[in-house]
């Protein structure tokens, strides 16, 4: 769906720039585009290397295994629909220790590992569970400590000071993150206390030989 979006805004852009005699202009700006797009592309590369090593020292120096123990209630709370020891819990744990970091890349992977596990468990197969409503819910306002790929971004375009998102980036989500959380109780109290309607019993009809 979202490509055939995608592709209905190009193809009504060329339109109108048919209409208005202004063809060279949009081709122009499709080349600046994707010019630009390689460029920050390559921009990025470097501080998402340094960062994603980062990571794995932060992994192999036992600093992901803390912050993980630290979620470790907080996940339990969220996903109380989950085993403690199911393979899911890892996957969520890691994807959440890696989005805190601002390593989306890296917790994309996690995340898409944690919902095949969560689909496992899941009863219903074409609807998804409210632990995967919650997983995608907290992926989508994840709280983001340092927001790594904005300031990459930032660094790129020659920002006097790339770093000084940070504390609005924290509040915004933080304040996503929670009402992520406090729309996901809402949804998982309403769903849990809804009761399926009643069958109606046919009529009692006696039948005299």
């Amino acid at each position: 769906m979202v490509n055939k979006i995608w592709l209905a805004l190009i193809l009504i852009g060329f339109l109108f720039a048919a209409i208005k005699g202004d063809i060279g202009t949009v081709t122009q700006a499709a080349f600046d585009g994707a010019a630009t797009g390689v460029t920050v592309c390559f921009g990025l590369i470097s501080v998402l290397v340094f960062w994603l090593g980062i990571m794995r020292l932060a992994e192999d120096s036992g600093l992901v295994k803390a912050i993980s123990k630290l979620l470790g209630p907080v996940v339990a709370y969220l996903f109380p629909d989950v085993p403690k020891n199911h393979p899911a819990m890892g996957y969520i744990l890691s994807n959440m220790s890696a989005n805190l970091l601002g390593l989306g890349n890296a917790a994309t992977p996690m995340g898409i590992r944690a919902m095949q596990e969560l689909q496992e468990l899941n009863p219903d197969k074409q609807t998804a569970s409210p632990a995967m409503c919650t997983l995608l819910a907290l992926n989508t306002a994840s709280i983001t400590l340092i927001p790594t790929t904005l300031i990459a971004i930032r660094i790129n375009f020659q920002s006097a000071n790339p770093a000084e998102i940070v504390g609005s980036t924290l509040l915004a989500t933080a304040i996503a993150t929670m009402a992520a959380i406090v729309a996901d109780r809402w949804y998982r109290r309403h769903s849990t206390h809804r009761t399926p309607p009643q069958a109606t019993a046919p009529p009692n009809i006696s039948l005299k030989g």
